[in-house]
């Protein structure tokens, strides 16, 4: 049989769809979890220092080393199970393992992640997660307790998830530690596919949130140039109606605002796409979660429309009116240049009739000079003529006088003809 041609990238992209399973975590379990970025430029970083970042951590475990150039890894580090990816512009590490620390939340259980390991990422940590997992009481009320100790009641959510399958709670806060706390209750028999399920969710939630806030910043510092560009791009529109402004000075400085837009569109363009697709992801990650309302308290989806969703507005008002201003500027310049040409093309036709004019003057001029030249060559031909005709005039007894008369209109004709027909010749020529 003849082997069939496949696309070289056929079975590596349906191998991508299996690169990255859930991981399985059972019942009690504790996980930590980190995405690190570099402040700048991160989607174009070295991803070679990421892989020795990665390779460093396995390395001090005794962990397996995956191949250079691997975009994801699971192996075991101790009695931890680790699961990293290197993302788009971020790389994360999750790390679990049975059991619960007596303290909750414990910082000891991050110690899998060295201190100095941490503090020589190639990226900055934007994220650090740490979960409990618990067996869910009988009476899921026996809980309560335990939440408002963990957690700042104020902006705590909890939520059943996955159709009842487990409550799920956060206060979205930073501790002491540097960790932000998740707590999950999941009911007894509950799989480890599941729970892990619901790990990656809330890990997946905390890191698309926390990137995509990136943009907020971006929109408030942009907002303030903003302020400062529109007063004055108002003005120039403005003085677009008032003749007495001189049009290519506005024009010039109208271009340099216009650049200046344009730069600031280049410049935030990556940062706002990429803060609306993690925004996306946000939405479509607590979607997935089926959650439903716990003893009362607001669920994610009400937390985020509450406390997330102004933020992401913000960003995509200072989006718009970044565009908008742009378009305006576009536009304004646009009709400065036509103005600026409709006054160049009036001083050309005036140009030119003046130049009609002068052409015009400088034909008559001329015609004026090849009359006084015919009377001047005619002049002195005739008196050459005269002195060349004048013995053989007086032989045949004619005199001086009638000699130079009858040679006069002769020489005049034959000196009209001529510079006649030198300036038809240098006419023809040109």
């Amino acid at each position: 049989m003849t082997p069939i041609d496949d696309h070289p990238l056929r079975y590596a992209l349906v191998n991508e769809l299996h690169a990255r399973p859930f991981p399985a975590v059972g019942l009690p379990a504790h996980v930590i979890y980190l995405a690190f970025k570099e402040p700048k430029d991160a989607a174009n970083r070295d991803r070679a220092k990421d892989h020795e970042h990665l390779v460093d951590l396995l390395t001090r475990q005794g962990g397996a080393v995956p191949p250079m150039g691997a975009t994801h890894y699971s192996g075991e580090i101790g009695r931890h199970a680790l699961k990293w990816e290197s993302h788009t512009e971020f790389t994360t590490f999750l790390a679990h393992a049975p059991g619960v620390s007596e303290r909750p939340f414990d910082p000891v259980e991050a110690e899998i992640f060295p201190t100095d390991w941490v503090q020589n990422a190639p990226g900055r940590r934007i994220v650090a997660v740490s979960i409990r997992i618990e067996e869910l009481p009988e009476d899921d009320t026996k809980i309560l307790p335990a939440l408002e100790n963990w957690f700042v009641p104020e902006s705590l959510v909890c939520a059943w998830v996955l159709d009842e399958a487990a409550v799920v709670a956060t206060d979205f806060r930073i501790d002491p530690a540097g960790l932000m706390r998740f707590a999950v209750f999941a009911r007894p028999g509950t799989g480890q596919g599941r729970i892990g399920r619901i790990v990656q969710r809330i890990c997946e939630i905390e890191t698309y949130r926390a990137v995509s806030m990136l943009g907020l910043g971006r929109a408030r510092s942009l907002t303030q140039t903003l302020n400062t560009l529109e007063p004055e791009l108002s003005a120039l529109v403005d003085s677009m109606k008032d003749d007495s402004h001189p049009a290519e000075a506005t024009l010039h400085r109208l271009l340099e605002v216009s650049t200046e837009l344009e730069s600031l569109a280049v410049t935030h363009t990556f940062r706002f796409s990429a803060t609306f697709a993690y925004e996306a992801i946000v939405h479509d990650r607590v979607e997935v979660l089926r959650e439903s309302r716990f003893n009362g308290r607001q669920k994610f989806n009400e937390f985020m429309m509450r406390r997330y969703d102004p933020a992401m507005r913000t960003v995509k008002s200072a989006e718009q009116r970044l565009n908008a201003m742009v378009e305006r500027a576009a536009r304004a310049g646009e009709l400065l240049r036509t103005r600026v040409d409709v006054a160049r093309q009036a001083q050309n036709q005036k140009l030119l009739e003046s130049m009609d004019r002068r052409s015009d003057l400088q034909l008559r001029l001329q015609r004026t000079v090849e009359g006084l030249s015919v009377v001047a060559i005619s002049y002195y031909a005739v008196s050459l003529a005269g002195y060349a005709v004048y013995p053989v005039a007086r032989e045949i007894g004619i005199s001086k006088e009638l000699a130079v008369a009858a040679l006069t209109p002769v020489v005049v004709v034959i000196v009209w003809a001529a510079l006649r027909r030198i300036r038809n010749s240098v006419g023809g020529g040109h």
